[in-house]
């Protein structure tokens, strides 16, 4: 089970996330393409720093909103959201090639990768960006409970998907994320934290806030990398994935 984070999401002197303690302990990073965060300079140094420690980089496309860091839905028409995802695949995929690494797959960002999974008509216009940009390159959406009518969609458009899972997020019955409004969203306890990524890598499952076992089959974990208690559990969640391989 391959660990993500989302990194390169500071901006000019504004500092975020602690990216060079976390790259050494994660898989995939997932980078700000310039909309929500990042700027050139941002997305150019982290690119190396993925490549430093061999670490698959992936385009973290938001919406056009560095104020509200992309947590914010604004109102865009399918063709404006496919003209914005290949605008910032391309970005970042410059700076791949300047370091001469692949682009590996696509992450939308925040209010964009939650409408995403609301909207099929959304989704639909981000896989079209992606295509237009390489209908071989992945899309990481959220691992459900039943996956095929996303499974369909991106068929249409020869797009593959990964899935992702959280080890730090309450689900619920559904198999979607608990509303972060609601007391116990997040976890903070590492060993519940452990336990969970475990439980996904091992069973491909998560049991829910009313204690039902829900079917999950994810390719990767998301881990959250802002802070060192975050940083402390990205550690022990590699470490126990790790010892599980042996």
């Amino acid at each position: 089970m391959k660990l993500n984070c989302d990194m390169g999401e500071s901006f000019g002197q504004w500092r975020l996330g602690m990216d060079e303690s976390v790259m050494p302990y994660v898989d995939m990073a997932n980078i700000a393409c310039g909309f929500h965060a990042s700027d050139p300079l941002i997305m150019q140094h982290t690119v190396a720093l993925a490549k430093q420690y061999n670490v698959e980089v992936g385009a973290h496309p938001g919406y056009p909103d560095l104020v509200g860091f992309g947590r914010r839905s604004i109102k865009c028409t399918p063709s404006e959201i496919e003209a914005l995802i290949l605008y910032q695949i391309g970005a970042l995929a410059a700076f791949c090639r300047q370091q001469h690494i692949p682009l590996s797959y696509v992450k939308p960002h925040g209010a964009l990768y939650n409408d995403m999974m609301k909207n099929e008509d959304i989704l639909v216009a981000i896989l079209k960006g992606i295509a237009a940009f390489d209908t071989g390159l992945p899309l990481m959406l959220m691992a459900q409970a039943d996956n095929s009518r996303n499974e369909l969609l991106a068929a249409q458009f020869n797009v593959p998907l990964l899935f992702e899972a959280f080890a730090d997020r309450c689900y619920t019955d559904d198999g979607l994320l608990q509303d972060r409004q609601q007391s116990g969203a997040v976890f903070t306890d590492h060993a519940h934290i452990i336990s969970q990524a475990l439980q996904l890598a091992q069973q491909g499952s998560v049991t829910s806030n009313n204690g039902n076992v829900i079917t999950l089959n994810a390719d990767t974990l998301c881990v959250h990398g802002d802070n060192p208690h975050s940083i402390k559990a990205i550690e022990k969640i590699k470490s126990a994935l790790s010892k599980n391989k042996r």
